[in-house]
């Protein structure tokens, strides 16, 4: 059986209310102490001073000590020679205090009289030719002693009582914060994700916690903001082509037309099929990249051979547009990284770079070392360059700068994701650097191996 208290609040009413009470017994307990050391401390003095007294009394004459108890007011104490007592006052003999401390031996202690029932404290001084003992009653001291025990012992459920009190009201007060974060956190939907916990001081731990999990949600409001819009772009994307598709299907099946035209509308259907195809692939990438479950086969390579590689397969696309498109390096720089999924990437770039060119521009990719020591591989053309307003977000799925004129030329959107994609998964970065008028630089920055 489980006895922990599955409240909170309950188990730090609990734990404040055992460490007080702990604390107040200890408290209680060393004020009793306390008090009857002192209390025994001055009545021990007090006895040796009753003792002082009687000493310099039977010094000054035997027959004086009679003196002792009238002028100097010392009630209980018997002076013995031997074993006869010499003098011996009335209330000793009363109390029966002649049968306490008969040893030889100087003694200091508590002593119960059968007599009266009441408890003496008897000081002893034997000397070599006599004894003196002097006693006080202890009762006073008894019961004070008592009555504080009362009151310390019936003070100590009150303050248990008081703890407990004290403890479930600071610990609502305290978890109020937590109680308020939980209302509204379940209030929080998908349709509500720009709500936010409440935060009454940033500063404390509460407070700390109500901002990371009003980052969190930040995070993911972007996150279904992205997949939203992610999911309206590739629908609007396949959308397209399938409507073309239908349309000169419809066209052809409606009208009697000769077999060329078939042909042509086939070969019609067959580019929006390519379309389609390159839009899935592309959509799988990036899906099998974010998940994390893309097999990279690593291996050094020079970085050179992907960029020839990447510039060679694409060149015949610039030769259509009479473009100059150049590869330069600075020597063998050899990485480590899937040389595959790394090429794909460059290719995206130099594709990108060669539609966005106009006709007789120039492209030049440079495998480079940074300063810093990283490999580098730049893709610069001289084309119409990136407004500063659109470089954050150009690595964004199926953002445009202008839609129009890139779903003309073929574009899907994708190609700077997933070139920035393929290029994390290597460990790398890209950085990109443009002005209006005056071209574009993609940099493909890789942790180099020397």
């Amino acid at each position: 059986m489980n006895l922990r208290p599955r409240s909170v609040r309950m188990r730090l009413t609990l734990w404040h209310s055992a460490v007080l009470t702990l604390i107040v017994c200890a408290f209680s307990a060393g004020i009793f102490f306390f008090v009857r050391v002192r209390l025994f401390d001055d009545l021990d003095a007090y006895l040796k001073r009753d003792l002082s007294t009687v000493e310099a009394t039977y010094r000054e004459g035997p027959t004086e000590l009679f003196e002792a108890e009238t002028r100097s007011g010392v009630k209980l104490f018997e002076v013995t020679e031997g074993q006869s007592p010499l003098y011996r006052t009335d209330l000793w003999a009363q109390a029966g205090l002649d049968l306490a401390g008969g040893s030889g031996h100087p003694a200091l202690m508590s002593w119960r009289s059968p007599k009266d029932d009441k408890t003496y404290r008897v000081l002893v001084a034997p000397h070599s030719t006599h004894r003196i003992a002097v006693a006080a009653d202890e009762s006073t001291i008894r019961r004070t002693l008592w009555t504080l025990g009362a009151i310390l012992a019936l003070g100590i459920p009150f303050a248990m009582a008081l703890a407990v009190a004290g403890g479930w009201f600071l610990a609502g007060r305290v978890l109020a914060p937590v109680g308020a974060m939980a209302d509204q956190a379940r209030r929080i939907s998908a349709d509500s994700l720009a709500a936010r916990l409440p935060v009454e001081n940033p500063h404390d731990e509460f407070g700390r916690l109500a901002t990371v999990f009003n980052e969190t949600l930040a995070r993911l409001e972007d996150s279904f903001e992205r997949l939203r819009r992610f999911t309206a772009d590739a629908s609007h994307e396949l959308r397209t082509p399938l409507t073309a598709m239908r349309s000169v299907g419809e066209v052809a099946l409606h009208a009697s037309v000769e077999p060329a035209v078939y042909r042509d509308v086939i070969g019609s259907m067959l580019e929006e099929v390519e379309r389609l195809t390159a839009l899935v692939e592309s959509l799988l990438t990036l899906t099998r990249m974010d998940s994390q479950r893309l097999q990279l086969s690593r291996e050094v390579v020079d970085l050179r051979t992907i960029a020839v590689s990447a510039a060679e397969h694409l060149r015949v696309l610039a030769e259509e547009k009479n473009q100059t498109l150049r590869v330069e390096s600075d020597g063998p720089i050899e990485v480590n990284c899937d040389p595959a999924l790394l090429r794909q990437g460059v290719v995206n770039l130099v594709d990108n770079a060669i539609k966005y060119t106009q006709a007789k521009g120039h492209i030049r990719v440079a495998v480079t070392r940074h300063a810093s020591g990283e490999a580098v591989i730049e893709v610069e053309d001289d084309g119409p360059g990136i407004a500063s307003a659109h470089q954050g977000r150009i690595f964004e799925r199926f953002y445009r700068i202008d839609p129009a004129r890139s779903r003309n030329d073929g574009g899907l959107g994708l190609g700077l994701a997933i070139a920035r994609s393929t290029v994390e998964a290597n460990g790398g970065r890209i950085e990109v650097e443009s002005q209006i008028g005056r071209g574009t630089t993609f940099r493909v920055l890789l942790p180099s191996r020397s």
